[in-house]
């Protein structure tokens, strides 16, 4: 079999139960990134096979009907917020004016470029404002503070890959993971800047994270729970129910983890508050 840098390929020994990208390629072993969840791997090259073009797209269409389902979910919610939010903005008058949003804005750093521009089109298809930066995992900590500072986001966003390695030790031990202390040491980096959890609302982590010492190093949402795999497109669907929760109202945990493709197993984190802000009248320049 001969495989190149960006096969999409799966693992004999897991009966291909996910698609991968090959990333590296040694005299015996390769690189894996996943195609739609958050994980790095690595495995013999005889437990690899190729996929094959028709394969590969039913399963990105069972994956993009999971995907609409999520939206759909999602812009339901919002629809039935903004219908409350036109009743208390105007304080329940009929009128002909039009109140303009300011939208919680999010800073989302990614380790992979590919999922990066993935998560982008769906904040720019939900309507939430965002600055987008790829930066390799390791690197995360010492950029985040100038990040913070430049961007002044509501909303941080700090992911990419991570994946728990059984040979490095126990599941309690940070160490164990491949990134888990990155998005860790990053987020305590984001707080020197913004320390108060409703001044600056943080997700951090990846597939099978250490969920706990994310949320120790002060962040508002982490993966993962039960250390299971999560989609690429998670965080985006988090953070965007909380950019549009009015700043009047806190998130509570099911209400933002019902909206995202993995649910309550692969995300948890605490109460957070809203960053929408209504106002009128509305002018062309705002809106």
């Amino acid at each position: 079999m001969k495989l190149n840098i960006g096969d999409i390929v799966g693992r004999k020994s897991y009966k291909c139960d996910l698609l991968f990208r090959v990333t590296a390629i040694h005299d015996d072993t390769v690189e894996l990134s996943g195609e739609a969840v958050r994980l790095l791997a690595d495995a013999p090259l005889d437990d690899i096979v190729l996929i094959s073009d028709s394969e590969r797209k039913a399963r990105r269409e069972k994956e993009k009907e999971q995907e609409e389902n999520c939206y759909h979910l999602f812009r339901q919610d919002y629809r039935l917020h903004k219908q409350r939010g036109e009743y208390e903005t105007t304080s329940g008058y009929a009128t002909e004016d039009a109140f303009f949003e300011m939208r919680g804005r999010v800073l989302h750093v990614d380790g992979d470029r590919s999922y990066l521009q993935k998560c982008t089109d769906v904040y720019n298809k939900l309507g939430i404002p965002v600055y987008g930066v790829h930066i390799k995992e390791k690197e995360m900590p010492e950029q985040m503070e100038s990040l913070v500072k430049m961007v002044r986001p509501d909303i941080l966003v700090i992911t990419g890959h991570d994946a728990y390695l059984k040979s490095r030790g126990s599941r309690k031990d940070v160490k164990s993971y491949r990134h888990s202390k990155y998005y860790a040491d990053a987020v305590r980096e984001a707080r020197k800047v913004v320390p108060h959890l409703d001044d600056l609302a943080i997700f951090a982590g990846a597939c099978q994270s250490h969920f706990e010492s994310i949320i120790k190093a002060g962040a508002n949402f982490a993966s993962s729970p039960e250390r299971i795999n999560i989609h690429a497109l998670d965080p985006v669907y988090l953070v965007s129910k909380v950019s549009l929760t009015p700043f009047m109202d806190r998130v509570g945990i099911w209400e933002v983890l019902r909206n995202t493709i993995t649910g309550d197993r692969g995300i948890g984190g605490v109460e957070t508050k809203g960053f929408l802000r209504r106002g009128m009248p509305l002018q062309d320049d705002i809106d």
